[in-house]
This record gives C-alpha cells, structure tokens and sequence, in this order.
C-alpha cells in the first residue's frame, strides 16, 4: 500500500517491506497510533491499545512522544463501563505545523494551508493569466507565494512539513512533471524542479499532482468517508473538465496514472473543437467556456477574464434565479449533457457517489434535480445503481484543499520526522 491508500486508518501507509529494526518498528507504530487518532477520532489509551494490538505500556511510550513532538494531546475525559476511574483521551493536535496546497488554474492561483487537525490557516487566491504568463513566469508566482506564505507561517509559530502543487492536465507520475495540459498550454514542464531551484535550500519537500485528483481527495476525506461512502467519482467544472476517482477509499490513478482524464471523452465528434485538438470532447459541452457560450453573448460582461469568476458565476446565478430564459436554457443544455457523460461513467464504474465540483456546485441549485433525473434514465442499472449526485462541499478551493492535506500525509507516514519547536 501507498500513501494513496486514503483508508489506510491503523493499517498504514507503507507496507512495502518488512520492519527489520527497532527504530523503524517504533516509526510504523507512531504513525499507526497517529493514524487511527486522525481516522477513528479521540479515545483513551486504553481504547488505543485494543484497536492496534499493541501493549498498554507502548502505548503510554508511543503517545509520550507524540505528545512532546506537538501531535497530540489530553483531550476530554472518558469513563469506560460503568466502574473504574475514568481515562482522559488522546486526540489530534499539531497545530505548529502545516501543509500547503496550491493550485494553478487557467485564471487564478489558489493557495491553501491546513494544521494537522485541518483548520485552515492560510486561504487566498489572485487572478492570473496562466496561458498568457507563461510557465516560468507562473513557477515565479508559486514560488514567491510559497515563499511569502512560509514566512508567515514561521512568524506564528507554525512550520510547513510539505507543499502540493495541482496542476490541470497529465501528470507524468512520479516525475513532478506536467507532461500535458492543453488548457494552460502546457508541455514537459518540471514543475518541482523549477520550485526547488527557484525556493533554494531549505525548500520544504515539493510534490505535483492532478488537480482533479486533489480535489477527489479533498471531497472523500471532508465529505464523502464520513457518511461511509467510499466509492465515488469527484467531477471539477472548470475551464477544463476533469475527474478524481475513489475505489473502495484509494485514489484510482491507472497504469501510467492517467485515470480520469473524463473531460476529452469524445462524445460529440461532429460538435465544438477542443483545446487537445480534437472536436466534440466532453469538457467542449459542459465546460465553463460552454456554459457561457450559451448563457450569453460574447460581450456580455460575464466573459470577461479580468471580473472574478465567482462573480461572473454569481450574476450567472442571479439571471437563472429570475427566470431568465436563455440563462435557464443554458443551465437546462448544460445537465443534460453533463448526464450523458456520467452515466456512461456510473455504467462503467458503478460508484455511490459522484460529487460535482467547481462551477457545478457553484450553480448546483440548476443542475442537480436535472442531472439527477437524467441519470436515472441513463443509467443500466436500476436506481442509477444507488448513485448519488453531491454538489462539493469545496467548490473552486477543492484541489488546494486536496494539496494540503496530501502534504501533510508524510507526517501520518512518519511522525518521527516532526518536532515540538518548530520543525
């Protein structure tokens, strides 16, 4: 199992080999105990031990030294059975360190970072041209927002253990490579390379994913697995479309880590061109650009590129909510097209959930009950095959949100890593 085992709970994150020496046995142990606290939520040591199978004097070991590295602490107390002193619990703590998520968007860069417990510390986002600018030019922005953020970070006492950059687009796995991503035109751009050189020594470890993936991450850990649904795919509507998919609580990433790539489904070959080149991809019917093709003309001031697109969504919101016709038409258009993709996903992949994020959830209220209803008729299986339609939680902040907690992953891999006064 990898780190992309995202139910790994007190099974772990690294299983690769076996433990061969105290010191990596007490490393697995920290991160199991850590683990089960993160996924089970607080509980006495007594409970702990159980749950492990570890003896009550590790344990008491184990959750010293999580105490003194700023990853635990007492919580409240907790009386088992009906006799016996009550136990204080142990639970989540880590709030002098953070993960950083950073998503680079074909108009803005979004940057999250995220405590231990998940309480956000850091939010922003600043608009950006990022076909236009160039990736160097780009790699310069993230670095100097890394840079800034880290700084303010450090002021207040909190240390970043990691970064994660989602990028649109395939990404060459492994390689912090962004192989392809048409939308910000994009080719073999080493994007943790360029940070690393750009942020000099004492960079933090720097990784890069799909953006869509993150945000399938982000939707299961927030949302999804604490209402046990654990099969699911998430849905991002943006300028570009792209999918995240969670099988049985993993990150589904295929043989070369190109699963999800739903947007450039061909399912209109006769219908607009596509950014990849081809015509009729699934992104040219329900993407952001198709939605406003739709929804207004071409000097309508909800295309401008230089108005916040929230904005530009919110006025979108506001006409469908009046009974504007050609906004309605547009949103009508729009799902069911929408539900002619996913059902072809739900046929094929059959999760219990598919979470609609970025503009989708954004407009939700006009898409839903539609696409809902389309898949029903779509779909094989009866029922839909017990699929819901979510609107995200996250919205446009869902792969930042993803980053974070990705970063922050290598602390529940090895606690031992982490220390009390600031790194």
């Amino acid at each position: 199992m990898k780190a992309d085992d995202l139910r790994a709970g007190v099974r772990g994150l690294d299983t690769t080999g076996p433990v061969n020496d105290r010191a990596s046995l007490r490393r697995t142990n920290l991160g199991l105990v850590l683990r089960l606290l993160r996924d089970a939520g607080p509980r006495p040591r007594t409970r702990l031990a159980e749950e492990t199978g570890l003896a009550k004097a590790s344990i008491t070991s184990l959750v010293g030294e999580l105490v003194e590295r700023g990853l635990v602490r007492e919580g409240e107390t907790e009386r088992l059975g009906s006799v016996g002193r009550p136990s204080r619990t142990v639970e989540i703590d880590g709030r002098t360190i953070c993960g950083i998520g950073l998503e680079v968007n074909v108009d803005y860069l979004r940057l999250i970072a995220l405590d231990l417990r998940g309480t956000t510390l850091a939010d922003w986002r600043r608009p950006l041209d990022t076909r236009a600018s160039g990736p160097d030019a780009v790699l310069d922005h993230i670095a100097g927002a890394i840079r800034e953020t880290r700084k303010t970070l450090w002021d207040t006492g909190v240390h970043t253990v990691g970064v994660t950059v989602a990028a649109p687009g395939v990404i060459a796995m492994g390689t912090g490579v962004v192989s392809y991503a048409p939308n910000i035109d994009w080719r073999d751009v080493a994007v943790t390379e360029g940070l690393r050189t750009r942020l000099g020594p004492g960079a933090p470890p720097i990784r890069l994913e799909n953006d869509a993936k993150l945000g399938a991450v982000a939707e299961y850990l927030v949302t999804a697995a604490a209402v046990d649904i654990h099969d699911l795919i998430y849905v991002t509507g943006e300028t570009g479309v792209g999918g995240g998919i969670i099988s049985d609580g993993r990150l589904l990433r295929g043989s070369a880590g190109f699963a999800g790539e739903i947007g450039h489904m061909p399912l209109d070959p006769t219908g607009q061109p596509c950014s990849c080149g081809r015509r009729g991809c699934w992104e040219t019917m329900v993407g952001l650009a198709a939605l406003l093709r739709l929804a207004a003309p071409a000097d309508d001031p909800v295309h401008d590129p230089t108005i916040d697109l929230e904005q530009r969504l919110a006025q979108v919101r506001h006409r469908a909510d009046a009974g504007d016709p050609a906004t309605r038409a547009a949103l009508a258009q729009i799902a069911d097209a929408l539900a002619l993709g996913l059902a072809l996903l739900v046929d094929v992949l059959n999760p219990r959930a598919i979470v609609l994020g970025g503009y989708f959830a954004h407009l939700a209220d006009h898409l839903v009950d539609r696409v809902r209803s389309e898949l029903a008729a779509r779909v094989m299986a009866p029922d839909a095959g017990r699929c819901e339609v979510i609107p995200s939680k996250l919205g446009f902040s869902a792969a930042a949100h993803g980053g974070a907690q990705v970063a922050l992953d290598r602390v529940y891999q090895d606690p031992s890593g982490v220390t009390a006064d600031k790194g």
